[in-house]
């Protein structure tokens, strides 16, 4: 791997079955060294304690950076705050992971920006702030209907069968036909979702496609419903960057899963 660090030991604080695996893939993506350590979820599904010692909130992704000159290693936590800085200082290696802001001519104009770079500025947001936190519900939703003792489970069933038929479901629903359109209509015809070229808002998306992708898209009318959907979260896991973040875990876990 060549040296891209400028100088800075980064640390990545990885945890099973997160967000943090997506910041793993750009790292391998901007071909930078670094340390890896890695966490376990507790019986509870929650975060080790230990990742509190790193950040107040205990949570991950997590990436420390200690650069030349500084008198304190720099704490970095957000995934898609990780992902912007990381592309901002180190991303000449592969410039096509931020699109090109301004179409030629129109430099500084409001109005003036490609579509490739107004889907990526979207899209860095809108995994984070529209599509995740469904996701997220829909597994504490499973949570609460199955993980009561059995003589509660009838009456949680019934609370989180509400709770899907009257909220979740149609927003995930709704989140999956946005998408499978997006692709569809990408510039150039895609295959990603800002273009044909990779982009960082791809690499956050990773992990909530991939992991609808074993979830929701594992059933075989949902495939033929999202077929973009499907493929495009096939074709990322056969990207290079994202092969090389799983077999590094492997290596060190044994085993790699993307679920949530």
């Amino acid at each position: 791997m060549a040296d891209n660090n400028q100088g800075c030991k980064i640390t990545l604080y990885w945890l099973e079955q997160s967000r943090s695996h997506r910041i793993l893939w750009l790292l391998e993506e901007l071909q930078l060294k670094y340390e890896l350590k890695t966490f376990k979820r507790r019986a509870d599904k929650l975060a080790p304690p230990e990742l509190k010692q790193v950040h107040p909130l205990g949570k991950s992704p997590v990436i420390e950076i200690e650069a030349p000159g500084s008198s304190k290693p720099l704490v970095l936590a957000e995934s898609g705050a990780i992902v912007e800085y990381l592309c901002d200082h180190f991303g000449k290696v592969k410039p096509s992971l931020v699109p090109e802001r301004y179409v030629a001519g129109r430099e500084g104009q409001v109005g003036g920006e490609r579509e490739e770079f107004m889907r990526y500025r979207y899209f860095m947001h809108y995994v984070e702030g529209s599509l995740m936190p469904f996701l997220v519900m829909t597994l504490v939703n499973d949570t609460l209907r199955k993980s009561p003792p059995f003589f509660v489970r009838p009456i949680t069933g019934i609370v989180a069968s509400q709770v899907e038929a009257q909220f979740l479901t149609r927003n995930v629903e709704g989140n999956l036909a946005f998408l499978e359109d997006q692709l569809k209509t990408a510039p150039e015809g895609g295959p990603f979702i800002c273009g044909k070229e990779l982009t960082a808002a791809d690499i956050l998306l990773s992990f909530p496609v991939i992991a609808a992708s074993g979830r929701v898209l594992q059933d075989k009318k949902q495939q033929e419903k999202y077929p973009s959907l499907f493929a495009y979260a096939k074709r990322l896991e056969r990207e290079d960057g994202y092969q090389k973040a799983v077999k590094k875990i492997e290596e060190i876990e044994g085993t790699f899963s993307a679920s949530m």
